[in-house]
């Protein structure tokens, strides 16, 4: 899979969150495993944490797989499980890869503080962790992800954009992410550096579990609260709650700017029509082959070093060895450039009957 030949300038690379980790779990040494070096046949637990977005089961899943099998000359083996956005169903399935005796797990992480306990048991049990996408808590070895406080501001920045001078001529609402992702607080950090003082925000919600439903809901409330009239842009922090957010416009008559993220088919498809205006592209090639490259490393013994350029502290855990990936802001100007250039979508699976005179608008076929 080719990787993004677009990307937004994130600025210096590491990243580094607070951290308040106990003097037991704060030193981190991501070659020290205790996995004894292994050859190619080698067993790599992969944990996601939900399926309403697409993104993981259409391309984490099948990118990660694909980059192992590459890497061990097609003898490594990927055990999958999806915790649906449970996080008991998510510990339970790290005691099912423990007993299953995989050698390394990737774990993107339904509930970051929840996880700990079911990391530390696989650390204790000689298996390496590498935390996907989220950082989970817990004596991790390693971490890829983007920089998710420039999410947000690429999001912010792009409504900002989008509104330009009636920046203040009415509310936005802002509709954040689940608090149990510790990336939604990054993402609603990485907005209001942007928004703030620079717009007025009439509501903010944290989502629940990420839903669109959730999300409608929300919207619903917002409009009644501030009323239609007032409503001029909404920040939403991705592409599956962007859809219930622009059902809910809809059905008051409101046409205002929205953002996203994850570049959804959905998501670009709305983009296209002109009913959201961005989403955020995070070239998932990269970052799921990054993921697969430590978790064969690490369960054959190796270095990072290599891979994992930067370096993050979470709240259990100092200096985790991490490799952090650029985004990009994805408008229908550059929708050629990124998620078709990439391979992610052909023309043809944006371009359906019901999008085609969009299509055709913007000069997409």
């Amino acid at each position: 899979m080719r990787r993004a030949a677009v990307a937004v300038a994130a600025g210096a690379m590491a990243v580094s969150l607070a951290a308040c980790g106990s003097a037991k779990e704060s030193g981190n040494d991501s070659d020290s495993t205790g996995t004894a070096a292994k050859g190619d046949a080698i067993k790599v637990g992969l944990l996601l944490p939900e399926n309403q977005t697409a993104r993981y089961e259409k391309f984490d899943q099948p990118l990660i797989e694909k980059k192992v099998k590459e890497l061990t000359n097609n003898k490594g083996e990927v055990v999958y499980a999806n915790a649906k956005q449970d996080a008991s169903t998510q510990n339970q399935q790290v005691d099912t890869m423990i007993t299953n005796k995989v050698d390394v797990l990737i774990v993107d992480a339904v509930d970051s503080k929840a996880i700990a306990g079911s990391v530390k048991k696989a650390k204790d049990a000689g298996i390496p962790v590498v935390a996907y996408d989220r950082l989970a808590e817990g004596p991790i070895d390693a971490y890829t992800s983007f920089d998710n406080e420039e999410v947000g501001r690429v999001q912010g920045e792009a409504l900002l954009k989008a509104l330009g001078s009636k920046a203040k001529d009415g509310e936005i609402v802002m509709m954040n992410g689940s608090v149990t992702d510790p990336n939604a607080a990054l993402f609603k950090k990485g907005a209001h550096s942007v928004l703030d003082g620079k717009v007025n925000i009439g509501k903010e919600y944290d989502t629940r579990e990420w839903k669109p439903e959730n999300a409608n809901a929300n919207m619903e409330g917002a409009i009644s609260a501030l009323g239609k009239n007032e409503i001029i842009g909404v920040y939403s922090a991705n592409d599956g709650m962007a859809g219930g957010i622009i059902t809910a416009l809809k059905a008051a008559g409101i046409s205002v700017p929205v953002t996203g993220q994850d570049a959804e088919l959905a998501g670009v498809q709305r983009i296209v029509a002109g009913e959201q205006y961005m989403s955020v592209y995070k070239p998932y090639p990269q970052e799921a082959e990054t993921a697969a490259e430590m978790a064969v490393a690490l369960a054959k013994g190796e270095k990072l070093d290599s891979i994992a350029k930067d370096s993050v502290d979470s709240p259990t855990t100092k200096g985790v060895k991490s490799s952090i990936i650029p985004v990009v802001s994805l408008t229908k100007d550059n929708i050629n450039d990124t998620v078709i250039k990439d391979g992610i979508y052909t023309v043809a699976e944006i371009c359906t009957a019901k999008y085609k005179a969009d299509c055709d608008k913007i000069g997409l076929k």
